[in-house]
């Protein structure tokens, strides 16, 4: 069963559940005006392709001095000197009814390298069964990198969490309860889900955000953790 994977869909579906509106960062369809009102807005922004995954595609702008402008594209970065050579290489750039705008998340970092998390949701056959977390691990973006995805051997969450000094199990457990609730919502739309990995955040304040919900998550990283019951127990509920 496909899911149509759109963050801007999926965004809009999480929000209207006031208890997850406040853990999404502030996100718009990418127009014309939608550009410089976010960056006026916010002195760092990324955009995402709609329909993406892996992390490809993804672009961060960041302002730099009153108009200057600073992009980068995995570790590829250029500088735009003027709102009007912004808007000029957007125009050449981007289509934009393609992505999404948000608001850039100051991630906890470990070694001056930013992470996320990726926590696994799933519930058995038949629609009254309850979600579960069966999984979690931490990604942190290789050097040079802002994107996650780019792929460094995934660690255990709570050993991340010591390592970036920023939380301890009971912050492992309120993020859990926010992928949870958030996979309860999107269940409540898509009846025949039975699966979301989610990449969750924790900013530097602590405070933990839903960066996306994937519905066909890559299992293999479940597999390089030392502790093997994690991939095992998602793998019996994709049988049950």
């Amino acid at each position: 069963m496909l899911f149509e994977r759109d963050k801007w869909l999926q965004y809009g579906i999480l929000r209207d559940e006031p208890s997850l509106a406040e853990r999404l960062p502030e996100t718009q369809l990418l127009e014309k005006d939608t550009l410089p009102k976010m960056l006026l807005q916010y002195s760092s922004v990324v955009l995402k392709p709609r329909n993406g995954s892996y992390g490809r595609g993804i672009l961060f702008i960041k302002r730099s001095g009153a108009n200057a402008y600073r992009i980068q594209n995995e570790n590829n970065t250029v500088t735009m000197r003027d709102n009007e050579q912004l808007l000029e290489w957007f125009e050449q750039t981007i289509k934009s009814d393609e992505y999404i705008i948000q608001k850039r998340l100051q991630l906890a970092q470990i070694k001056h390298r930013p992470f996320d998390i990726r926590i696994m949701v799933q519930r058995k056959k038949g629609f009254s069964s309850t979600w579960n977390v069966t999984g979690s691990y931490a990604k942190v973006a290789a050097q040079g990198y802002q994107v996650t995805n780019v792929n460094n051997r995934p660690i255990p969450v709570l050993k991340a969490l010591r390592l970036a000094r920023i939380g301890d199990r009971r912050l492992l457990v309120k993020a859990e309860q926010v992928a949870r609730l958030a996979a309860i919502r999107l269940g409540e739309h898509y009846p025949m889900l039975r699966q979301v990995g989610f990449d969750i955040a924790i900013d530097k304040k602590r405070r933990i955000w839903i960066i996306e919900g994937n519905y066909q998550p890559a299992i293999r990283p479940f597999r390089l953790l030392k502790d093997s019951s994690m991939h095992r127990r998602i793998l019996w509920y994709k049988e049950h």
